[in-house]
């Protein structure tokens, strides 16, 4: 059954997000794209993030498993259903290679009844989560196609129902600190986008999150502060090859941006604020399909 808290508040982020697009000074000079038609350009700033270009919407489909360190029983697999909502923007850069970001808002329902069968000492779980990210990423124009690795990054806010309760009090008490409360959480998707005709685009990736008992906000702060400086790095050496190899580019920024934030989120599955001392998370690992409309 849909959580109606989820929708209100998914409603509600995005109605603020309306909202000031709507008080931002709008630029209506009309700029050519590499989708081959024009569009309205205008930019706000939201947390940070910079939201620019074609209005875009994804469907995502995928396959999870969860995992929390300490936790003696077994978790059913659930399947995935996303829907996004942001903005795409890409430019063209040395030697035709394309500049790839997208920022957008989603919303996510995580259930085992998506999955269908499962083992009947399992437990069975329905999660629905929402937030924001971030995909950045070089590609390679192939005529008017184009094959785009990329990097996301993202932050978000999950609600885990069980639809058991674990046979043990030990794991009970461990599940009670997520079971039907809101906790914050991040994430990191790594994959490849297929541009097969104007405004259409395929999607293959992995996606690691964990999702926290608990935010301590500075431990977490310095966790992430940590990973943006070597992030920060990559971008920097990312830059320089890009001054005497293009074409090695959305392969050296695809491979390393996402091996750092791989390695980090395993360290982060025993330490939530890696390396700080903290609880384990919740993770989930997911393969995600997709479809993107871009207009």
């Amino acid at each position: 059954m849909l959580n109606k808290k989820i929708i209100v508040l998914f409603l509600i982020t995005l109605f603020s997000l309306t909202y000031t697009f709507a008080q931002e000074e709008e630029d209506t000079t009309k700029v050519e794209n590499e989708w081959g038609k024009h569009h309205h350009k205008f930019k706000c700033d939201l947390l940070s993030h910079e939201f620019e270009g074609s209005p875009t919407v994804s469907l995502e489909y995928g396959f999870s498993k969860m995992n929390l360190n300490g936790f003696g029983e077994t978790f059913a697999k659930p399947n995935l259903a996303e829907i996004q909502l942001g903005y795409t923007h890409m430019d063209t850069e040395d030697e035709g290679i394309l500049k790839y970001k997208y920022r957008y808002l989603f919303l996510s329902n995580f259930s085992t009844d998506l999955a269908g069968s499962s083992g009947a000492a399992d437990i069975k779980t329905d999660m629905w989560r929402f937030g924001f990210g971030r995909s950045i990423g070089y590609g390679y124009q192939i005529g008017s196609g184009a094959i785009i690795p990329y990097h996301t990054y993202s932050f978000e806010w999950t609600q885990l129902r069980l639809k058991d309760d674990p046979a043990s009090q030990a794991d009970k008490s461990m599940t009670d600190l997520f079971n039907k409360s809101f906790r914050f959480g991040t994430g990191f998707n790594g994959g490849i986008k297929f541009k097969i005709i104007p405004n259409i685009m395929l999607d293959a990736g992995y996606e690691r999150s964990i999702i926290f008992p608990r935010h301590l906000f500075w431990k977490w702060l310095g966790s992430v502060v940590i990973e943006g400086a070597g992030q920060g790095a990559i971008d920097h050496f990312v830059d320089k090859i890009m001054d005497s190899s293009p074409y090695a580019v959305p392969v050296v920024s695809f491979v390393l941006k996402n091996a750092l934030s791989y390695g980090l989120y395993e360290l982060r599955r025993e330490k939530m604020n890696w390396p700080f001392a903290s609880a384990p998370p919740l993770s989930y690992d997911q393969f995600k399909i997709g479809i993107t409309f871009v207009f």
